[in-house]
């Protein structure tokens, strides 16, 4: 059982709006808080989008849909969230902006026993702790892109959380939301960005060298090791941004040069070629013309 019974999130990215579908999905009021107004309309569509689809395609009643909806509450205050008994930052992955959601969370949260989560998915947990004056109350509760549909969950406790926080945290996620979580010790990438990320750049640097094409080296690990997607195929899901800010976290604490970013990843990301998001990648997609390439999130 879990005593957590509504969730505050700070963003409405890709992330933060999968976490706040399935929260409400298991109905769990979600107060969800953008950096602006206009970022919190665009988030509420993202949500609803999302919902109409897993209807569409019968994963979801009619009249659960209805009532998952109205569970969901996005605004662009973040003082919204001060009796939330947890709060799960899913901001960008840039660690100038999440230190800063935790600033203003730690001003605006009144409990004590306020569970504070990041979805971090290559960053410390420890150094997004300090930032607060409750480390003990700070833990890593990494969901995993499409959050409705991967059921895993890595929880990552940093040196200073409390065994409490731990325990509520997990009792939400497998009890409540109905995921399955692995535990890992509190070093960036955690288990599976520290197995997965080497795995991209490879096929990146593949790309770079002009050993294969984008196909065909997404072809060979799709029909070769079943793999349900290829890696250049993964990136653009993933977010090339998102991937060179996890390599880089990688490379600056192992200092291994398979965690290097490649330089065509870098140009890509600098060309704005993030994946999926904004139409184009290693892949080309089509993009809603309502729907622009979303920036990072800041509330």
């Amino acid at each position: 059982m879990t005593d957590i019974e509504h969730v505050g999130i700070v963003g409405c990215g890709l992330m933060g709006a999968g976490i706040a579908e399935v929260c409400a999905r298991a109905d769990v009021p979600v107060t969800v808080v953008e950096r602006d107004a206009g970022a919190a309309r665009a988030g509420l569509r993202r949500i609803t989008r999302s919902l109409d689809r897993a209807a569409a395609h019968g994963r979801l009643g009619a009249e659960h849909r209805e009532a998952a909806a109205a569970l969901i509450t996005v605004t662009d205050q973040i003082e919204a969230l001060r009796d939330s008994p947890l709060v799960i930052e899913a901001v960008a992955e840039e660690e100038r902006l999440k230190l800063d959601v935790f600033t203003r969370l730690d001003s605006v949260i009144t409990d004590d026993r306020t569970v504070i989560a990041t979805n971090t998915s290559s960053i410390p947990v420890i150094r997004l702790a300090t930032a607060t004056a409750r480390p003990d109350c700070v833990v890593g509760v990494h969901f995993f892109n499409p959050v409705p549909v991967l059921r895993l969950v890595e929880l990552v406790p940093s040196l200073l959380t409390s065994a409490e926080t731990t325990a509520r945290a997990e009792a939400f996620v497998t009890g409540r939301l109905g995921k399955e979580v692995v535990r890992t010790r509190d070093r960036a990438g955690f288990v599976v960005n520290a197995l997965l990320v080497p795995y991209l750049l490879a096929a990146i640097r593949m790309v770079e060298s002009g050993s294969a094409t984008v196909e065909d080296i997404d072809r060979g690990m799709v029909l070769g090791c079943a793999h349900p997607l290829g890696p250049l195929a993964l990136t653009d899901l993933i977010g090339l941004d998102t991937t060179r800010a996890i390599a880089e976290s990688l490379y600056a604490e192992f200092r291994e040069p398979l965690y290097s970013p490649p330089p065509l990843l870098s140009r890509m990301v600098e060309a704005g070629l993030l994946g999926r998001k904004s139409g184009r990648g290693f892949h080309t997609y089509a993009q809603p013309r309502h729907e622009a390439p979303v920036p990072a999130e800041r509330p």
